[in-house]
C-alpha cells in the first residue's frame, strides 16, 4: 500500500512539472484559439538559450531563468507582431501551418549548432536531496519545488487573467476580437501579450526539464505532446483545468510504470484517448 501511495505522490510531483510545459499552451488556445505546434520545441530552445550563462558564466540554472524569460518574452511577442499575426483570422489551418514550419525550423537550426549530444543542467546536492515524510516515503526536494512553481504561476497567471487591466483585455479579445477592439482594444497587440506571456512560461519550463532530465534538439515533440494532453484532459482554455490535466497524467505515467516497466507513457496516452472520447471539451469549463 504504502509503495503505491508513493507512487502516486510521484506522479503528482511528475504533473507539475507537466503543468509548466502547458500552461502556455492553454494561454495561446484560450486567447487566440491557436494550437501552437512548436510550443515544445521553443521550449527546448530556451533550455538551450540557459546553456551559456550556465556554462559560460558558471550561473545557478534557477537564476537563469529570468534572462531567458525576459528574452523569451520579447521573442514570443515579436513573433507574434511579425508573423502569427497575419495567420489569425478564419481559417484555424493558417496559424496551425506557420507554427508547425517554425517547429521544423527551429529543431533543424538546433541540431545545426548544438548537434545531437544530450544536455542537462545540474544543481548539485539539490537534485538528490529529499524529504522523508514517514512510513518510509520520501519527497524529492527539487520535484517539490518544481510542484510549487507550477502551483505559483498558475496562481499568478490566473490573477493576471482576472485582476489586472491586460488581463481584461487577454480575456475580452479571446471573446470577441472585433467588439474588443470598438472599445479600443488592439487585437495584435493584445495577442502578442499572450504569446510573450506564454513564451515566458516556456522559459521556467525548458530550464526546469533541463534540470529533472538530459534534453536534445529533438526532445521537442514529446513535450509539446505531454502540453497537449494536460491541456486537453484538463479542458482547453482552463488554466486549473490544465495544472489539474497535468497531475492526471503525471499520475497515469507512474501507476502504469509501476504495473508494468514500459507502459507508463502508454497509461498517461490512454487517459488522454479517455477523456477524449467521454468528456472531448476536457474535465473542467474553459475559463479564458
Amino acid at each position: 500500500m504504502i509503495e503505491w501511495l508513493d507512487t502516486i505522490i510521484q506522479g503528482v510531483l511528475l504533473g507539475g512539472l507537466y503543468a509548466l510545459f502547458a500552461i502556455g499552451l492553454s494561454i495561446t488556445y484560450g486567447v487566440m484559439r491557436v494550437v501552437n505546434i512548436g510550443h515544445g520545441d521553443f521550449l527546448v530552445l530556451a533550455a538551450y538559450l540557459a546553456l551559456w550563462p550556465v556554462m559560460q558564466m558558471q550561473l545557478n540554472p534557477f537564476l537563469a531563468i529570468l534572462p531567458v524569460a525576459a528574452l523569451m518574452f520579447c521573442l514570443g511577442y515579436s513573433l507574434q507582431r511579425i508573423l502569427l499575426n497575419r495567420t489569425i483570422g478564419p481559417n484555424p489551418l493558417a496559424p496551425l501551418l506557420a507554427t508547425f514550419g517554425l517547429s521544423i525550423i527551429l529543431r533543424n537550426g538546433l541540431q545545426q549548432v548544438f548537434h545531437s549530444d544530450s544536455r542537462s543542467f545540474q544543481i548539485g546536492a539539490l537534485g538528490t536531496d529529499s524529504i522523508a515524510v514517514g512510513g518510509g516515503i520520501a519527497i524529492g526536494l527539487f520535484p517539490l519545488i518544481v510542484f510549487a512553481t507550477a502551483i505559483a504561476l498558475t496562481v499568478l497567471v490566473s490573477l493576471l487573467f482576472t485582476h489586472t487591466r491586460i488581463g481584461i483585455a487577454l480575456r475580452a479579445t479571446s471573446d470577441d476580437a472585433e467588439t474588443a477592439g470598438l472599445m479600443g482594444i488592439r487585437a495584435r497587440h493584445t495577442y502578442g501579450i499572450a504569446l510573450a506571456i506564454s513564451f515566458a512560461l516556456i522559459a521556467v519550463g525548458g530550464v526546469f526539464a533541463g534540470i529533472r532530465t538530459t534534453f536534445t534538439p529533438e526532445s521537442g515533440p514529446a513535450a509539446l505532446l505531454y502540453a497537449f494532453e494536460a491541456v486537453v484532459i484538463g479542458g482547453m482554455g482552463s488554466l486549473w483545468g490544465t495544472f489539474a490535466g497535468a497531475v492526471i497524467l503525471g499520475v497515469a505515467q507512474t501507476l502504469g510504470a509501476k504495473i508494468a516497466i514500459g507502459i507508463g507513457i502508454l497509461a498517461g496516452h490512454l487517459v488522454f484517448l479517455a477523456v477524449l472520447f467521454f468528456k472531448p471539451t476536457g474535465l473542467f469549463a474553459r475559463t479564458l
